[in-house]
């Protein structure tokens, strides 16, 4: 199945609905251990991406990524804001002048996250966002030719195993760091935001994949 950009109006407003619905325990997470303005960062720079989801929705994939992007480092803000502006920005030129299909969707996103890694100097293993990312992008590059069914069923699997890992680490980045020892025990606010935003983007497909 070929997946038009146009379906970024629906993708954009439920992914936008599930942090909303997700809110308070998102922003709880992030209180146990962070700076506690996580989602309310997050939370702004998705209304401005529900206000121009038409818009965007237009454009082709690269050029709409490139959008998502500036948006998100201009509007969200703080480390969150900077670190997913990399990734959308960063999948716009890996898919530059490409014919878009799963296998470019799995490379863009891939060096998406590699970008990432680099802007915040972070690796798997250190209770970040990354920690859900890094194993979603890599099952995806693995498996870009894959049934859409499965691979939707199979990232959903992978993002909450993932975020849930977070518990366990110790953190090493962010305030989080500061707590040390006792920064165990807590999920990842930004592992549980990626998670919400992975599993609202792959319910929207299946649906869409039903139709």
């Amino acid at each position: 199945m070929t997946i038009s950009p146009r379906i970024l109006d629906k993708l954009i407003h439920s992914v936008n609905e599930t942090i909303e619905q997700a809110s308070d325990e998102v922003a709880e997470l992030d209180r146990a251990i962070g700076d506690g303005d996580h989602v309310i960062n997050l939370q702004r720079g998705l209304a401005i991406l529900v206000e121009q989801s038409d818009d965007i929705s237009q454009l082709e994939w690269v050029a709409a990524w490139q959008k998502i992007g500036m948006i998100c480092m201009s509007k969200i803000g703080g480390a969150s804001g900077s670190l997913f502006g990399t990734l959308f920005v960063s999948m716009a030129k890996s898919a530059k002048d490409k014919p878009f299909d799963s296998s470019v969707f799995a490379a863009a996103f891939l060096a998406g996250v590699e970008s990432m890694k680099a802007r915040g100097k972070t690796e798997a293993g250190e209770k970040t966002m990354l920690d859900v990312l890094i194993p979603v992008a890599e099952y995806l590059q693995n498996n870009a030719q894959s049934d859409l069914a499965t691979v939707l069923a199979e990232v959903q699997l992978i993002a909450t195993q993932s975020m849930e890992s977070t518990r366990d680490m110790l953190a090493t980045k962010g305030r989080a760091s500061f707590l040390e020892e006792r920064s165990i025990g807590h999920i990842d606010a930004g592992a549980k935001s990626c998670q919400l935003m992975i599993c609202a983007i792959a319910t929207t497909l299946q649906s869409l994949d039903e139709a």
